[in-house]
Parts: structure tokens; sequence; C-alpha cells
């Protein structure tokens, strides 16, 4: 099977994984793209971390798509965005998506929603795409990436996702501020033993723009031997 990974700039990813196309929090008013929404075609399922307004901006956009989120933002979204199919899941639930198994997990971050945060969205998360069902049986013919949504350090990363769900590539928040900075997601990318990490939510705005050198710099200094990937906007890489 394929699986491909394409980065459109702060929470924004574009995974396929054979037949199956997913789009992760779609925000494309950012310094790393220059797509807008119109420019992207429907996914077949669209992936919601939380409701703050840099990672649901465009999600009225996709309405077509499948959304796949926690209930609440599934109600939020139904109502007031136009999404009339959706998977409503939560934290520690695994769904099929065609050829895609995404498993949701935790994100230690608030979820208000929209940036007046007039709605509470409880709980955010991240997602685990991986092309097999995720067992305690590893399975070294499988394929998986985790994206991290926007979330401090947290020992479920050591614990958790890295060990059980073995995650081969993650995207990590590094923009500090709202999310970890530097050093904490090089501490993330070494507590999840991947061999590929990619930065996300960083520049968008003055408060997160960061060095992204600093970011691997403290990757290296972890003595993780991940690979690390600085993409530019729309830049795609193919996970073997």
């Amino acid at each position: 099977m394929s699986f491909e990974l394409t980065y459109h700039g702060h929470s924004t990813w574009h995974v396929t994984v054979d037949d199956t196309t997913l789009l992760i929090d779609p925000f494309f008013d950012n310094a790393h793209s220059e797509l807008t929404a119109d420019d992207v075609d429907t996914p077949d399922y669209l992936l919601l971390t939380h409701g703050h307004a840099d990672h649901i901006g465009n999600a009225a956009q996709f309405t077509d798509a499948t959304l796949v989120a926690t209930p609440e933002i599934v109600s939020y979204a139904s109502a007031e965005l136009g999404f009339t199919d959706a998977i409503g899941m939560n934290l520690g639930g695994t769904v099929e998506c065609d050829d895609a198994f995404v498993s949701m997990v935790r994100a230690d971050h608030t979820n208000g929603i929209n940036t007046e945060h007039e709605y509470e969205g409880g709980m955010p998360a991240g997602f685990v795409i991986s092309d097999t069902n995720p067992t305690q049986v590893a399975d070294s013919e499988s394929t998986t990436f985790y994206h991290a949504g926007d979330t401090a350090l947290m020992s479920e990363m050591k614990d958790v996702i890295g060990p059980y769900l073995e995650p081969d590539a993650a995207a990590v928040p590094i923009g500090d501020h709202f999310t970890m900075g530097p050093m904490q997601a090089a501490i993330a990318v070494d507590w999840l033993d991947v061999e590929h990490a990619f930065p996300m939510h960083y520049d968008t705005f003055p408060p997160i723009e960061v060095d992204t050198d600093e970011w691997e710099r403290e990757v290296k200094a972890t003595g993780s031997k991940a690979t690390t990937h600085i993409l530019d906007g729309e830049e795609s890489v193919v996970l073997d």
C-alpha cells in the first residue's frame, strides 16, 4: 500500500493511504501555504483535532467529506458548518476509514471552539493513522503516522503512543507559547521513537515564530535517531 504525507503549513496535513484521502485541521491562511481551500480537492475524510479557529478555519469548505472528530466537535460542525456525514469518536478509539485506520489519542491543550471560545469543544485530540488495524502484535509491514495536534509534552507519548501504536513518523508542534516549543517537541520525538519527524504549528503568527534549526539541534541532543524533515508548504513525503 502507498502512504503519502503532504504538508500545507501550520497543522494542516493531507494524508493518502492507498486510495483513501484524509485532510487534517484545514487552515490555509498560514505562512507556509500558497493555496486556498478552493484549490484543494475534497478528501474522503476530514479529521479535526479540536475547535480552535486555526484548526477548523476552512472546515466549512469540505462539508462533502466524512467528518471524523469527537462527538462535541461533530455536533458543532453538523449544526453550524453543514456537515451531514460524520463519525463521532473519542479518545482511545479506532475507526476504519476505507484503507486507513484512525486512532484518536490525547492532546494536552484547551478546546474552546473558534478564537472567541464561545463553545466548549470537549477534549482536544491527536490522530494516529495507519494502514493496518493496531494490535499488540508488532507488524513490521504496517506504516503509521502520528499527528500530535496542539499539545504539551505528555508522558502518554512515551508510555502509550510510542510503544503500543508504534508510529513510524510524527508531526509535532514546535511553536511554543500555545504548544510545545523546540526543546519539549524534541523530547516528544525521542519518546515516540519514530524514524521520521516533522515540525508543525509554527510561524503562523508572531508568538509562534521559531527557528526550526533550534528544534533539529534539540532532537539531536536527545540522542534520537529520527530523521528530521523541514517541509515547505505543499511538499510531500512518501513513507515506506
